[in-house]
């Protein structure tokens, strides 16, 4: 078979050594890739937002079966133009992929079908927005609305903070259209858990949880990233919550999205609190998130291009979905000043005996050379028999890994390892 995997970052990596497991699988095209994906697959310039490119190259290249992975082609109907062109696709189309692209539409879809989330209003008018902040109980959570690669959610401590993060989002147009309307909600406490989940638009089958840190600095300090480290499973995730979220969430989701006439397949990511009044969703995602499939997939052990040809073909109930009585860490090696301004352009020395376990972000390729070429520029994971070992090997190999001016947090784990002790 011939595949084809739409990104290039290291949720893409992940993706594309677990589909190499299958052992039908005889090339993989990764568009655009990076220079560490190339190692695993032949990558091609096309951007992962080109959807006429994509699809023409999928078509010309007989691609039997194609993986779109980021947020921006789902939203953007990816999916559709290749179905169109009778590629079968993993991932939803545009009027799932929504449940993303559009924060007012998944809180009003929570909303309708009684799915527990924070309470919220939304604004397209900044004035109405400002006034509304005059007596909105803080801190308080302000979303864009629309896709804004991780970035469009502020937790305004004071009304200043909030007040500045209107006008940034709304008048300054900091994520452009995306902040044309935006969501004001409620702060909500407890601990925070990624359920990524199989779904065929029918039957959905949960991943193993984890724990992302989003934060730039050691002890949840600095500025918000993409993430910078994830471990799974999440022991704040017990069977009991597992049972909660799968009644009162995740298959009222699934209907929810089919009674809409929007039925997602593909993967469903929940963003999860813990609060004191049960579990709530903090946001969907339309896709894979990234780190956490850099626990979760090494985890996985039946097959990954079975399951997701069963999402595609409605076939998921009959399909096994195990995972390994293990556990995992991710440790995120980014470039020192990222999410703000860092250099790039360093050779990066990966030792062989651990390339298996290293997932590329943002590299590039210079003659032999791998170069830094992001913010976050990899992630080393170890899957282990306890978390402590998880953490600890995981360390390891960052310890091992070298780029002029790389950072990485010392923390990742250090809260689930003091929740077990617990």
């Amino acid at each position: 078979m011939k595949l084809l995997v739409v990104g290039g970052g290291g949720r893409e990596h992940a993706i594309i050594k677990k589909l190499k497991e299958n052992p039908t699988v005889d090339y993989i095209y990764a568009l655009p890739g990076n220079g560490g994906i190339a190692a695993d697959a032949e990558c091609v310039p096309i951007k992962a937002t080109d959807i006429d490119a994509i699809t023409a190259f999928a078509v010309e290249n007989g691609i039997d079966y194609a993986v779109v992975a980021p947020d921006d082609p789902l939203v953007l109907g990816c999916v559709d133009a290749l179905e169109a062109r009778g590629i079968p696709c993993f991932g939803p189309r545009a009027n799932a992929a929504i449940i993303e692209g559009s924060k007012v539409f998944s809180k009003n879809l929570m909303k309708r079908y009684g799915i527990p989330t924070a309470q919220y209003e939304v604004f397209d008018d900044p004035a109405q927005a400002l006034a509304y902040l005059e007596t909105a109980p803080l801190p308080t959570v302000i979303k864009a609305d629309g896709l804004a690669l991780g970035k469009g959610v502020v937790i305004a401590q004071t009304r200043e903070e909030a007040i500045d993060a209107v006008n940034s989002i709304m008048l300054d147009k900091k994520f452009g259209k995306s902040g044309d309307q935006i969501v004001i909600e409620e702060f909500l406490t407890g601990p925070e858990v990624s359920v990524l989940a199989f779904t065929d638009g029918k039957t959905i089958k949960p991943m193993v949880s984890s724990m992302d840190h989003k934060r730039a600095k050691d002890g949840d300090q600095g500025l918000n990233t993409g993430g910078m480290g994830t471990v799974a499973p999440n022991p704040y995730y017990t069977d009991a919550v597992a049972k909660t979220c799968m009644e009162t969430i995740f298959l009222p989701t699934i209907n929810a999205m089919n009674a809409e006439g929007r039925t997602f397949k593909g993967c469903l990511y929940f963003g999860l609190m813990l609060t004191p009044d049960g579990p709530k969703v903090i946001e969907y995602n339309c896709r894979f998130g990234d780190p956490e499939t850099q626990v979760v997939l090494p985890l996985l052990e039946s097959d990954l291009l079975t399951i997701m040809q069963a999402t595609t073909n409605g076939t998921l109930a009959e399909t096994e979905v195990r995972f390994k009585d293990a556990d995992a860490c991710c440790v995120i090696l980014a470039s020192d000043g990222y999410p703000a301004s860092y250099q790039k352009g360093f050779p990066i020395t990966i030792p062989a005996d651990v390339a298996d376990q290293v997932y590329i972000a943002g590299a590039k390729k210079d003659g032999d050379a791998l170069l830094t070429d992001g913010g976050r520029v990899l992630g080393a994971t170890a899957v282990a028999d306890t978390l402590a070992h998880a953490v600890q090997e995981a360390y390891a190999i960052a310890k091992r890994i070298h780029f002029e001016n790389a950072y990485y947090r010392r923390d990742i784990g250090a809260r689930a390892l003091k929740a077990k002790e617990g």
